[in-house]
């Protein structure tokens, strides 16, 4: 049996081919009744659309761009599953494009980029997306992009975004091992570059103050979003002459790491020291004993980042499309068996 064209669909939904193609493009001016017609045709037809042939013959672009440099493999293959995602909805393909976020001539590489594969316009992951520079360059070379950025809120600069609260995350770890009757809580930062250590180290220092409990410069080491660097600063932390007992690691990685240097050093967790994540990673449901940590919806972060992106490419079409707003993501406690109370008091809150 032959490919169906479009040409198919336009006969066996009783509309002309520019019908089609608006229902393709998602354009607002379809009719409902017009658009669930040319949809059954296109189910019952199996009709694909040829994005690369489609781009040839208009002036618009059908493909948008995601950019990361992120050692987080787990967060990686999340947020391209949710841009992938929104891709097959709408119609669109997808360019997956690491790189060196460090990099001086990133703005003149993300450019040509676009220029070279004719990109609709990309999805910024972190770092990226956090850097002024980079974002006024893209800005002033009339590139569409969202962001997805680390923040309590939306920042309101102009530039089109999904955030994070990660801060308020690490607050409700923070607090959940302070009310299990922790006192000497570590933590162990993330990259220094991604604007996600600082929020998470914030929603830590945060709840300690609130908490009434001092706040130990030697009980917090700077590090990486690395394995390898949990089970080094815990190392450290746990040869202190007063050792914490919970350690709060930026990523499920570095609590990782840190669970395996308590077992090195003959401890039992969660009995003799408790242990906490960020990202709620596959591995963070596999270690013994799982982890504590928290949530992050990085697949629905990605497919919303995309989807923002779709609607304001369509508006620049010329489109009546309503924009989504900067939505916020937080991320959800999850308390699993590597945390339980020490033999120690609650202190109040105030």
């Amino acid at each position: 049996m032959r490919t169906p064209t479009i040409k198919d669909v336009a006969k066996r939904s009783g509309v002309s081919l520019k019908t089609v193609s608006r229902v393709i493009n998602h354009e607002a001016s379809v009719r409902a009744d017009t658009r669930e017609k040319v949809e059954r045709a296109i189910e019952a037809l199996g009709y694909q659309p040829n994005l690369s042939a489609r781009g040839l013959r208009s002036t618009h672009a059908y493909a948008i761009g995601l950019v990361y440099d992120n050692p987080n493999a787990h967060y990686v293959i999340s947020m391209q599953d949710g841009v992938l995602s929104a891709c097959r909805e709408r119609g669109y393909g997808l360019l997956i494009h690491p790189c060196d976020s460090t990099s001086p001539d990133l703005a003149n590489e993300l450019c040509a980029l676009v220029e070279r594969n004719r990109l609709a316009g990309l999805v910024l992951a972190p770092p990226m997306s956090e850097e002024p520079e980079l974002i006024a360059k893209l800005s002033a070379n009339d590139i569409s992009f969202v962001r997805i950025i680390s923040s309590r809120e939306d920042p309101h600069d102009g530039a089109p975004c999904v955030y994070v609260d990660d801060r308020s995350a690490a607050y409700a770890i923070t607090e959940h091992l302070i009310q299990m009757g922790h006192q000497r809580i570590g933590f162990l930062w993330g990259e220094p570059h991604h604007r996600s250590s600082p929020e998470r180290y914030q929603g830590y220092a945060d709840a300690l103050k609130d908490y009434g409990l001092p706040l130990d410069k030697r009980l917090v080491l700077a590090g990486r979003y690395a394995f390898d660097d949990g089970f080094r600063g815990a190392r450290k932390l746990l040869a202190l002459k007063d050792p914490p007992t919970a350690i709060f690691g930026s990523n499920d990685e570095i609590a990782a790491g840190v669970l395996a240097a308590a077992r090195s050093s003959g401890l039992d967790v969660p009995w003799n020291l408790s242990i906490a994540g960020f990202e709620d990673s596959p591995f963070s449901k596999q270690a013994w004993p799982a982890l504590t940590t928290a949530r992050q919806s990085t697949s629905e972060i990605g497919r919303h980042a995309a989807l923002q992106l779709m609607a304001e490419l369509q508006r620049k079409a010329g489109a009546a499309v309503e924009l989504p707003h900067a939505e916020c993501f937080i991320p959800e406690l999850v308390v699993r068996g590597s945390t339980a109370p020490p033999q120690t008091p609650t202190p109040r809150k105030g």
